[in-house]
């Protein structure tokens, strides 16, 4: 059959719209982890933290569209990732759904019962719920840029060799803490945009240390990849139009492997320096008070910080540091043309569906959040 794109484009396309997904949910969702992170921190009374939840609550589960959205990309257009990292990373999964179902028990029971152990227990499992995925995300993308313990065998069938603690290594580590610290950005420079009062200036405090962290992690990031880090280089001739058959290629490991990309393509280096630029806005906006440029800064970081780390491992997709011939590439690990395409025609009606939805909702729900406006409204968290 002949279709109107090519397979390599086909390809490319939908690595794009992984990464898409992928920053959307980091840029949406990340805004709830960010503000559940600080919940037991910028507030301090039980108003105040009615105040956050409030805050949250009317948006959270449309933000969760972007993960689902992102897992089922992984799933139907890049099923050997699929297949290696939901099988090999289980644990850190267990451990990501059981912090994300917190959030929604937190917020139904937290208001049964009045009783402040009662309320305080649920507050911090709103933080686990909070805590917990932004840190683990981090350190898969830490794992990912390291290598992941897993082969092929004749079959293709993927194995993994891999511990939950062997995932828990200093780079992957650096990599949790830098993730934490762009959502703690993130969701401080919100409460300080759509609250008032002591909240507001604490969650405007959290957001810039949240700042300032993230940029003095990336740079040591960026440091540690360019220096001491082992990364990978395809060393043999891909077919970018051929099946998809990961053991048909040769890859070694070199330190400084993850920078080629950029002395190839120095355009790529817009991705670091959004990053650092959001960053140092946002830094600069919290501190002047004008909190709808530092929230749009701090997205503009989250995308330069995550785009940094998919241009540096492009074409790879999941490295093996066990078998590196055996590493995942956008040329090997797809679907075939044919669902690619059918899968792109869907995601043409249904994308900007959901992006204007989610705009229109946030137009609804803008504003600022108060005690005043909670205690006006009967259906407040």
């Amino acid at each position: 059959m002949n279709l109107p794109l090519d397979y390599e484009t086909m390809r490319v396309i939908w690595w794009l719209l992984l990464g898409s997904l992928l920053i959307g949910f980091a840029i949406m969702g990340g805004l709830d982890m960010g503000v559940g992170t600080l919940l037991p921190f910028a507030a301090r009374t039980d108003d105040e933290r009615r105040v956050l939840l409030n805050l949250m609550g009317p948006t959270w589960e449309g933000n969760q569209v972007w993960l689902v959205l992102g897992g089922g990309a992984i799933f139907a257009a890049w099923p050997a990732l699929y297949a290696v990292s939901f099988s090999g990373f289980y644990l850190a999964m267990i451990a990501i759904l059981f912090a994300l179902i917190l959030r929604p028990v937190g917020f139904k029971f937290r208001g049964k019962i009045t009783h402040p152990v009662w309320r305080a227990v649920w507050d911090w499992a709103l933080f686990i719920g909070g805590f917990v995925p932004a840190l683990i995300f981090g350190v898969a993308v830490g794992n990912v840029l390291l290598g992941a313990p897993f082969g092929l065998d004749g079959t293709l069938r993927p194995y993994y060799e891999g511990t939950f603690f062997g995932l828990l290594r200093p780079f992957a580590l650096l990599c949790g803490l830098l993730s934490v610290s762009m959502l703690v950005a993130h969701g401080g420079g919100l409460i300080a945009m759509r609250t008032s009062g002591p909240m507001a200036e604490r969650g405007r405090m959290f957001a810039r240390m949240g700042a300032g962290a993230a940029a003095l992690l990336f740079i040591i990031g960026g440091v540690w990849v360019t220096y001491a880090l082992q990364g990978y280089r395809v060393t043999s001739v891909q077919d970018h139009m051929g099946p998809s058959n990961p053991l048909a290629k040769t890859v070694t490991r070199e330190t400084g492997a993850w920078v080629a990309n950029y002395s190839a393509h120095p355009w790529m280096m817009i991705a670091p320096v959004l990053a650092l630029a959001g960053l140092l806005v946002a830094w600069i906006a919290l501190g002047q008070r004008r909190g709808r440029i530092a929230i749009l800064s701090s997205a503009t970081a989250i995308f330069g910080i995550i785009a940094t780390a998919g241009l540096s491992l492009f074409p790879f997709l999941l490295p093996s540091s066990l078998i590196p011939e055996a590493s995942l590439t956008v040329w090997d690990a797809s679907s075939s043309h044919l669902t690619l395409f059918i899968m792109l025609g869907a995601t043409v009606i249904f994308l900007p569906l959901i992006l204007v939805y989610t705009s229109w909702v946030f137009w609804v729900m803008r504003g600022t959040v108060t005690s005043d406006t909670i205690a006006r409204n009967p259906n407040a968290y």
